[in-house]
């Protein structure tokens, strides 16, 4: 009696089968999203509640000394910040998820670069991040914000680049997680202070410079900013009112322009997603 052996061939490593990764990966965490309509609605509850309630509460407070701007419409950036990195971290979070149920282990023994899988979750969960962000954005005209095509195109440039640096650092975090209760333990530890240190709910103008210290040396800052330049350079606000409430990021008394800021973003992206791809390659 003989015995069929069928020949398994396994195909070589090579550019076009990680590039086909990254796709699989980008695919997946788009349908995962697309079917989880829990997570979106909850993850929308926050920003609007601290845009619209929190937002009126603290207007109705600050209303004199702001003539001329509704405090929503100064939080409204801020609120879109915190809607990509929010979603960016859960994105990530996936991750202590997968390893959990085994998925990950099959994904690390394809036939792919390790690499391609962090960038196909990278890119997935700044794609994710930025549809979330969307719905925000549609929100604008209830603040007082224009609906420029300009603005637009900048708001969604600079979510993507946002969200996809948060996705890398999340990934960095969530490669060494075991539970996602160890994760969620963690994201809130750094996400939070990162927050509320990023000037996305407070003016950067006028702070004790203790405060001035720790909010420059936050990289989140330099993702809100360009994003509360961008709408305010679409509202007509006198000179000292965008002079208090829009002020930007200044190092030694100079302010650092907009392509700068989103350049240090971009390269603490860029490390951020090197040090995840490494941390994979150690992964068992």
């Amino acid at each position: 009696m003989t015995t069929d052996v069928v020949r398994v061939s396994v195909p070589r490593a090579g550019g076009s089968h990680d590039l086909r990764a990254v796709k699989v990966v980008l695919h997946r965490e788009l349908l995962r999203f697309a079917n989880d309509r829990t997570r979106i609605v909850s993850s929308l509850v926050q920003p609007v509640l601290w845009l619209f309630v929190m937002g009126t509460g603290l207007g109705t407070l600050v209303r004199g000394s702001v003539p001329g701007v509704d405090f929503r419409t100064f939080m409204y950036p801020g609120m879109i910040s915190m809607t990509v990195i929010m979603t960016a971290m859960f994105s990530a979070g996936s991750i202590v998820w997968d390893r959990e149920f085994g998925f990950l282990r099959e994904m690390l023994v394809a036939p792919v670069s390790r690499g391609a899988i962090v960038v196909g979750k990278c890119l997935g969960g700044a794609v994710v991040a930025t549809m979330q962000g969307v719905i925000i954005l549609a929100l604008a005209g209830l603040v007082g914000v224009p609906y420029s095509p300009g603005l637009i195109l900048t708001l969604l440039g600079e979510m993507f680049l946002a969200a996809f640096t948060i996705t890398a650092f999340g990934v960095t975090l969530a490669a060494r997680m075991r539970t996602m209760q160890s994760f969620f333990g963690v994201m809130q530890m750094a996400i939070m202070p990162m927050m509320f240190l990023s000037g996305a709910m407070f003016p950067l103008a006028g702070l004790p410079s203790w405060l001035h210290v720790l909010t420059t040396v936050n990289p989140l800052t330099y993702a809100v900013d360009p994003m509360r330049r961008a709408v305010f350079g679409h509202l007509d606000v006198p000179p000292q009112v965008d002079a208090m409430l829009n002020p930007g990021v200044s190092w030694f008394g100079h302010r650092l322009a907009v392509p700068l800021e989103l350049g240090l973003v971009a390269a603490v992206g860029a490390v951020l997603l090197a040090v995840a791809v490494a941390q994979f390659r150690r992964t068992d």
